[in-house]
């Protein structure tokens, strides 16, 4: 009995070990970036839908492009938010300080407030592949009053290196060019 304790006592602290010594770096992207220039003058009530993403940047662990047909998900990096609720807030907070108004806001929410636009956006591809990110996505915004609409398509490619780190700062400047073009298409609306 005194030897079976043992190997658990022993087991357990190999465990703990192995837990201790394999690490994950985690990253977000919610972080607002600031905009170089604002814009001046009172602009309507914005409400911005949830940011869809495809179905690989729903997993926790970064996804990197080996071909047009295959990922790999890097064990050490680990996303440390749910990326479609993290790039949300994010467009809301930048929007935010591109417009110097508070009046952005997660559409939908109750009937008495509604947002004079909407903002919905559908990422298709946000992914490294060999020293690239790609992010290819469609906006659309809508006057919920007058119910005029317009959509568009935006792609951009950003030059990284193959390292996580890399990667997440390239796809930050991805999105950053993203949010530009999102407000320009706001201000012009």
């Amino acid at each position: 009995m005194h030897i079976l304790k043992t190997f658990f006592i022993l087991g357990t602290l190999l465990g703990l070990q192995g837990c201790i010594s394999s690490s994950s770096n985690y990253y977000i992207l919610s972080v607002a970036s600031n905009p170089a220039t604002t814009y001046k003058g009172k602009y309507k009530v914005i409400g911005v839908e949830q940011v869809t993403v495809p179905g690989y940047l729903y997993k926790r662990d970064l996804a990197v492009a080996e071909s047009n047909n295959k990922i790999t998900l890097l064990g050490n990096a680990s996303w440390g938010e749910d990326l479609d609720a993290g790039l949300t807030q994010r467009l809301i907070g930048f929007l935010q300080k591109k417009f110097n108004q508070p009046n952005v806001y997660a559409y939908p929410w109750g009937m008495n407030n509604q947002p004079d636009i909407k903002v919905s956006v559908q990422v298709t591809r946000f992914i490294a592949q060999g020293n690239i990110v790609y992010l290819d996505a469609s906006w659309r915004l809508e006057n919920i009053v007058s119910k005029r609409r317009v959509a568009r398509l935006f792609s951009t490619r950003v030059v990284t290196k193959r390292d996580a780190e890399s990667i997440v700062s390239a796809m930050n400047q991805a999105f950053s060019q993203f949010e530009e073009a999102v407000a320009r298409g706001i201000k012009q609306f």
